[in-house]
This record gives structure tokens, C-alpha cells and sequence, in this order.
């Protein structure tokens, strides 16, 4: 039995034993978080107070401040991000929008720095976060040159963190993999940290974004992240900077085992539906398949998979977390003793390139990038990561040859036994009459 069906069977008989127990906690943590989310709307709807449907407001000062957006990013998080805290400035100090716009310079300064020192308690950078939104509020509005708002910010250590934040090991990952309590866990967990992808990404990818790797037999799979993804997560592709990346082996094989699962339980998976879909069983079946992860759900699959695995710290693991993980991969020696370039490392990680050295990074062969990603440790037996290293220095061989690599091995093991058949023939079988001398 190989490696990988021996800890899919592992991970599925695990699964029968935890998997009730575990679905009944996540469904009231789920209905809890419904409830909290319910009595928020009703309570907050900042949109409907600030009159905003999509990048328009009926209010003018509202409309100024989305043109800056738009001009600036036009990010759909941005966008909630502004109009949330101009949602409860407006009720912070009793006042409307445009209001607000008619204040005198020091008027509206003394209230901004109130609205920001109530945060102080919770976050110096939160507060941070809201003086520069009520600020390009203001200079949207015309609060220009002398009339620009002098506000106090808070000093924000670099280190400084609200939860603290544990970074598993690579065998801590395969313990919270094999601890999952489906193949779909599972195959998140190793895509998470194989890729090195953002919580919101993930949720983003659709079926269709890996269906054609599918019936290709490559163990890395290439994942591609797009500005579009934003229109299914509004802050996916952060920055909308699009790149690409890989899963490793095991994450691989997980990801298709997770699919057929999936088609066996669902039916026909269909293109636009997310590869990993909600299994929060309050939703109508046919409706649960097409329903994206809310990054709440993907919080309690980790942290689920990580208190199961054992680990001390567990609360202190986020999806994020993973993605440090990765981001220590990158870093670590390669599987032939060498190391990942550095722009191919930022790369992988989403990053832009500092400079003019962007525009000149090759990125556009997909199959030299898989090459040097094949490279990477991740695997956690010796004698894959020997395979491994072969069949990464015969990619390198045969770059620019046009030869797939694993098709000359092949043809390499079936000349070598061919060759071992012809020095070595194996000898008729004797009887046991032939050896005693009674043959024919």
C-alpha cells in the first residue's frame, strides 16, 4: 500500500470516530456565530445608513471618498473598511455624513481624535488604522493644505499583537493533517501550507481554477490567483497582484481524494462551485455545495485539527500561521542542498518584487517554476525526498529539451531491466524426476 493511501486510511478511520462528535460542535459554534452576525446587521447596517449601493451614496461626502477609493485601489475590503468606521464615526458623534463636512477644522479634529482614543484600550494600531480613514475622509472633503486635520497617532511596537501566534513545525502540519476529521480538512490543511495561501484566497478558488490538472499526472499542482477571485471574496488577491503557486505531493493527492469523496457524496461537481465548499448542515444540500468557507469556518477547521493533533498551543494557530509555515519552507535548505533564489521565494509568497526588478522577473513558464518548486521540503520521508531529488535534477537535464523527464525514467527502467533479462536468463524449471535422473 503506498505512502499516501496508507494515510488517506489513516485520516478516514480517524474521521468515523471524531467526526460526530466534532460536526456537533462546529454546528453551534456556527449557529452562535449566525446569531451574533443577525443582531449585528440589524444594529449596524452601515450601508444603509450611509445610502450606498456599490461605489455610489446619496450622500455627496460618501460619494467623495469612494472616488478616492477608486482612483487609489478600488478594493471591495477597502471600501467596507472606510465606509464601517465613517458608519460609526456618524454614530459616535450623532451626525450624518455631510454634516460631518460642514464641521470647523478644530471641531472635527477633536472629535476624530476621541473617535480614535476609544480604541486606544484595544489596539494602537487600530486606532492608527482609524485616524488614516477619517483623515482621507476629510481630505476627500476638502480638508486640504490649512485646513488638514493634526491628529496624534498612536506608537505601535513592530512586534506588537492582539492574540498571540504560534507557527506549527512541518511535522506539527502532518500531525494536524492526519488529525483532521475529513478528507476535505485535510486537503485544506496541506493546501494551506504547501501554497502558502491567504485565508481569503483559499475560499476563493473555484473548481474550475484546477479541474484540467485533474487528469494530468503532475504531483505539483499549479494554483492561480487572480483579481476576479474578488468578486467571490472581497479580499482575496490582496492588492489585486496576481501570481500563481503549487501544492506539494501529499496536498496533491489529498485535494483528489477530497474530490472524489465529494462527487460520490454531491453528484457532478460543477465549474463555477468553490473546491472547498461549507459543510454547515443548517444549509440546504444542494445550496451547501455551491456555499464558499466563511474565514470563520476555516478558523475552527485549524484550530480543530490542531487541539486534535495535540499540540500545546493550539488556540494560538491561525490559517495565517500556515502560511508562516510556508513562508519557512521557502527559506530552508532544498532537497539537493541548494537554495530557492530570492525572488522566486517572494514570488511564491504573492509578493511584488522591490523596484524595476518586478517588471523583469520571468514568471511566465509555469513549468520551470514547478521545477524549482519541486525542490522545496516538503515531504517527511527520506526515501521520497530521495525520488524527489532525482527527478528534480532530471528536470533540470532536460529543460528546454522539450523530453518529459519521468517518461525517461521510465524508459531508462524498462532498458535496464530488459538489459538485467538478457545477462541474466532465468533457467527452465527442472523436475524433480529430471534431478534424479528419470527426465525424459
Amino acid at each position: 500500500m503506498s505512502v499516501h493511501a496508507t494515510q488517506a486510511r489513516r485520516a478516514l478511520t480517524l474521521a468515523n470516530v471524531v467526526n460526530e462528535t466534532s460536526n456537533v460542535e462546529e454546528t453551534k459554534t456556527l449557529k452562535t456565530l449566525d446569531l451574533k452576525r443577525t443582531k449585528k446587521s440589524k444594529c449596524s447596517n452601515y450601508q444603509a445608513f450611509l445610502k450606498v449601493e456599490g461605489w455610489k451614496s446619496d450622500y455627496r461626502s460618501v460619494n467623495q471618498i469612494l472616488a478616492h477609493l477608486m482612483r487609489k485601489c478600488k478594493s471591495e475590503g477597502s471600501r467596507r473598511l472606510y465606509l464601517w468606521h465613517l458608519y460609526k464615526f456618524c454614530e459616535f458623534t450623532g451626525k450624518k455624513p455631510n454634516e460631518l463636512v460642514t464641521l470647523k477644522t478644530h471641531q472635527a479634529e477633536k472629535l476624530a481624535q476621541q473617535y480614535a482614543d476609544s480604541f486606544s484600550s484595544k489596539s494602537p494600531r487600530y486606532s492608527n488604522l482609524a485616524i488614516a480613514v477619517l483623515k482621507a475622509f476629510f481630505v476627500a472633503n476638502g480638508f486640504k493644505h490649512a485646513k488638514t486635520l493634526e491628529l496624534e497617532t498612536y506608537h505601535a511596537p513592530p512586534r506588537f499583537r492582539i492574540s498571540p501566534e504560534y507557527i506549527p513545525t512541518k511535522a506539527e502540519v502532518y500531525g494536524m493533517a492526519d488529525s483532521a476529521c475529513s478528507l476535505r480538512d485535510r486537503a485544506i490543511i496541506l493546501t494551506l501550507y504547501s501554497s502558502g495561501l491567504r485565508n481569503s484566497t483559499l475560499r476563493a478558488i473555484l473548481y474550475k481554477d484546477i479541474a484540467d490538472q485533474l487528469v494530468k499526472s503532475d504531483s505539483n499542482m499549479v494554483i492561480k490567483i487572480y483579481p476576479e477571485m474578488k468578486e467571490i471574496e472581497p479580499s482575496a488577491c490582496k492588492g489585486g497582484i496576481p501570481y500563481y503557486t503549487f501544492t506539494c505531493d501529499d496536498a496533491t493527492q489529498a485535494i483528489r481524494l477530497h474530490l472524489k469523496e465529494r462527487a460520490d457524496k454531491y453528484g457532478k461537481i460543477e465549474p463555477t462551485e468553490p473546491l472547498f465548499h461549507s459543510e454547515y448542515n443548517q444549509i440546504n444540500r444542494d445550496e451547501r455545495k455551491k456555499k464558499t468557507l466563511t474565514s470563520r469556518e476555516l478558523q475552527i477547521i485549524v484550530k480543530s485539527a490542531a487541539k486534535r493533533a495535540g499540540i500545546s498551543d493550539w488556540v494560538a494557530i491561525h490559517p495565517h500561521c500556515l502560511r508562516k509555515a510556508y513562508e519557512t519552507v521557502l527559506h530552508s535548505q532544498l532537497i539537493d542542498g541548494g537554495n530557492l533564489d530570492v525572488k522566486t521565494q517572494e514570488f511564491f509568497m504573492g509578493h511584488v518584487l522591490p523596484g524595476s526588478q518586478d517588471p523583469y522577473f520571468d514568471r511566465s513558464k509555469v513549468d520551470r517554476m514547478r521545477t524549482q518548486y519541486s525542490r522545496l521540503k516538503f515531504g517527511r520521508a527520506g526515501v521520497e525526498n530521495k525520488f524527489r531529488i532525482l527527478k528534480s535534477a532530471l528536470a533540470r537535464a532536460f529543460e528546454d529539451t522539450g523530453m518529459d523527464p519521468e517518461q525517461v525514467i521510465e524508459e531508462y527502467v524498462m532498458l535496464k531491466h530488459t538489459t538485467c533479462s538478457a545477462d541474466h536468463p532465468v533457467s527452465p524449471k527442472v523436475t524433480p524426476a529430471q534431478t534424479l535422473g528419470g527426465g525424459n
